[in-house]
């Protein structure tokens, strides 16, 4: 296919018009045609495009519609936004349109956004990567009409114990908070749940395992809400007068060693920078009962 037009994938971000990237911006106010999930993203967000632009909501659109009206601008030498919410990468039905870009040669790029995970942390204030509570994150879906792949059924992942972050689920709250107490999460794990993040009609329910379906339920909430459960979520770790033992990150304590500060100093000057790298690259052995960090480490 002879072209000279181009397509961007943009993320959108979880609703908020000022979480667009700058580079997400740009491309939409000079873009020539924008095609825009108008059931996700913000008729504003649309409404950045420069006078002239041809502007489609997708929500009505099946995919080989979307993808003619791609084509056909792209054949004109025209640049095409396709804004999508949240990132791309996360549950974005970005592939398969990707792929009808490889196979007629179009030159395509995918700007990042903002997933809802983030903001709704963000909105919760809350750090999903607590030291000593949950280093790691897992991103899924509770199965439905779409099946999950083997082995990543959510009584599956919740043998890990880690921070789970559940799309497009909220419907299943009953099921998902028996299935995660079923697999070992107690009773009591912190959940939060938030609809629509981003929004003017944002909301923020917390609960735990036990309550929060019966919470969910009274809200009335049924789409576009976001679940995260685990102990990374406890209100109770950013209360100050809480009891909740809190560890801290290593990277900015004052007892710890690595490639830019010695234990009990402050910055490096550039020969101490130096002495570290020979000292054995990213990582430096500690003086005596001085623990270590490498590069890199939290």
């Amino acid at each position: 296919m002879l072209n000279h037009g181009k397509v961007y994938i943009i993320g959108a971000g979880p609703g908020d018009p000022e979480l667009l990237t700058l580079k997400a911006k740009r491309i939409i106010d000079d873009a020539d045609v924008i095609i825009y999930a108008d059931s996700l993203v913000p008729e504003e967000i649309a409404g950045f495009a420069k006078d002239g632009a041809r502007v489609y909501g997708s929500k009505e659109m099946a995919l080989p519609e979307i993808m003619d009206v791609t084509m056909q601008a792209v054949a004109e030498g025209k640049t095409v936004a396709r804004i999508q919410s949240g990132d791309p990468a996360l549950y974005g039905a970005t592939l398969e349109q990707m792929r009808i870009l490889e196979a007629e040669g179009v030159d395509y790029e995918i700007i990042p956004g903002v997933s809802a995970a983030f903001a709704a942390a963000a909105a919760l204030k809350v750090e999903l990567t607590v030291p000593e509570v949950s280093q790691t994150v897992i991103m899924t879906r509770a199965e439905g009409r779409v099946p999950m792949p083997e082995g990543e059924s959510l009584v599956d992942l919740a043998r890990h114990g880690s921070t789970l972050v559940i799309f497009l689920s909220v419907t299943r709250m009953f099921r998902i908070a028996n299935q995660l107490q079923d697999a070992g999460y107690p009773a009591d794990t912190p959940v939060a749940v938030a609809y629509r993040v981003g929004w003017p009609d944002q909301q923020i329910i917390r609960g735990t395992l036990a309550d929060i379906a019966r919470k969910v339920r009274d809200a009335k909430i049924t789409l576009q809400a976001l679940i995260i459960v685990g102990k990374a979520v406890d209100p109770n770790l950013l209360d100050p007068a809480s009891d909740e033992r809190v560890a801290v990150s290593h990277l900015y304590s004052d007892a710890y060693t690595h490639l830019y500060r010695r234990a009990g100093q402050g910055s490096h000057a550039d020969a101490d920078r130096a002495e570290l790298y020979e000292a054995g690259g990213y990582e430096v052995q500690p003086e005596p009962t001085t623990p270590t960090l490498a590069a890199g480490d939290d």
